[in-house]
């Protein structure tokens, strides 16, 4: 946790800082906070005699999915206790890029007020006296992120810091029109098509910890081009130089050109392979799918369905953007390799008849496939967080390690 110092802000006669255990914890969708970790990164601020506002925010960080409710724990007392809770201004705001603030959740006594996108999903938690803590519910993948949680009292305030993680997974991507094609808000909006988004540096790093190995470069949210390399070759910079996330920079988000790595989380709905007694072309896919009161599943959603689903299926189907893929959990003879992971075919002409389809249906409209979505679940030794991704084409394999 981060607390600015209060002699920047306000004048002080004497700062004192002291460790304190917390005793507020998110629930059970959150990481637990040990009173260990609370005793040593939990800071306590309190200022002499001078009424300052004292906030804690629970270290490190919170973790859900889409689609699940956090709370973002945060807590502060007033010296002296008399101070009227009326006059305490609690404010939470996200951290963007360059330090930019996006205002989320303001209240003022029995005053409040919700932001933006944030409208109708955040509420004060009110769990007692001195409780600043909101709960955000429906979680969206952009609410992955930085939060600050300021308290003032009068001309006097305190702020702390959580962050808000989102389980899922990262996955490499490029359009059909090739490799290296991508500007950075092109990038972005490729991402959101699949439902996803642009992944952080710190996703694509804890995917290159376990295991993501891709040769080519992509945008990251925060407008730098990096790629991860767990098996160093020469075609991929250089055989003898140590694994690890390669790093071009900052690059100009409108003139340099390059793929993307997004980041999606658990689906809203359900992904899964329309059996079919003969093969399909990719438009008769997509009505195949809309007769079922289905859409065609986009990459991100088979991708999230491969990791929470555990979804596996050495049959090889059209996607929304016209790609043939298939999800394996178990790999087995004939099914794309020895690793577990979402085999790409690539981008075939879309008058093909040479492929089945996997569709997506909204949680509202899937009880009646839940039964037979069920069945292509396999629930093999593979842990959930080992990722792979094996893309094929006609010239070359590449096999991709995530989380």
């Amino acid at each position: 946790m981060f607390c600015p110092k209060l002699s920047t802000l306000l004048p002080v006669k004497t700062l004192v800082v002291l460790g304190l255990v917390l005793t507020c914890t998110p629930p059970g969708t959150a990481q637990p906070i040990t009173a260990e970790d609370a005793r040593t990164r939990v800071v306590h601020v309190l200022e002499d005699e001078t009424g300052a506002v004292i906030v804690q925010t629970a270290p490190g960080k919170v973790v859900t999915h889409r689609g699940g409710s956090i709370t973002l724990p945060c807590r502060y007392h007033h010296e002296p206790e008399s101070t009227d809770p009326a006059r305490i201004r609690i404010k939470w705001t996200k951290v963007t890029d360059a330090l930019q603030f996006e205002d989320v959740f303001v209240a003022l006594g029995r005053r409040q007020r919700v932001f933006g996108e944030y409208r109708d999903r955040v509420s004060l938690e009110l769990a007692g006296p001195g409780d600043a803590s909101i709960i955000i519910h429906n979680v969206t993948l952009q609410d992955y992120g930085r939060y600050e949680c300021e308290v003032t009292n009068d001309m006097e305030d305190d702020t702390g810091f959580v962050n808000l993680d989102l389980e899922g997974v990262v996955f490499p991507y490029y359009p059909k029109v090739g490799r290296y094609r991508l500007n950075y808000h092109q990038a972005e909006e490729v991402c959101r098509e699949q439902d996803a988004i642009l992944a952080s540096h710190s996703q694509l790093h804890k995917a290159f910890l376990e295991g993501l190995d891709w040769c080519n470069a992509g945008w990251l949210e925060d407008g730098s081009v990096q790629y991860p390399i767990a098996h160093p070759r020469d075609q991929c910079g250089r055989k003898d130089t140590p694994p690890g996330v390669r790093n071009y920079g900052y690059r100009h988000k409108d003139d340099e050109r390059y793929d993307a790595f997004c980041f999606t989380s658990k689906p809203n709905g359900r992904v899964y392979f329309l059996k079919r007694y003969k093969k399909i072309n990719y438009l008769e896919a997509v009505k195949a799918c809309q007769r079922e009161g289905s859409g065609i599943a986009k990459v991100g959603q088979l991708y999230a369905a491969w990791k929470f689903q555990l979804l596996d299926r050495c049959e090889a189907g059209w996607l929304e953007d016209a790609s043939i893929r298939y999800p394996i959990v178990n790999p087995r003879a004939r099914c794309g390799g020895p690793d577990p992971g979402v085999r790409n075919l690539g981008f075939p002409d879309k008058k093909f008849r040479l492929y089945g389809v996997y569709c997506f249906r909204n949680n509202d409209e899937s009880n009646d496939i839940e039964s037979f979505t069920k069945k292509e679940v396999k629930m093999g030794s593979t842990k959930q967080s080992n990722v792979t991704t094996t893309t094929t084409t006609t010239t070359s394999t590449t096999i991709t390690k995530g989380v």
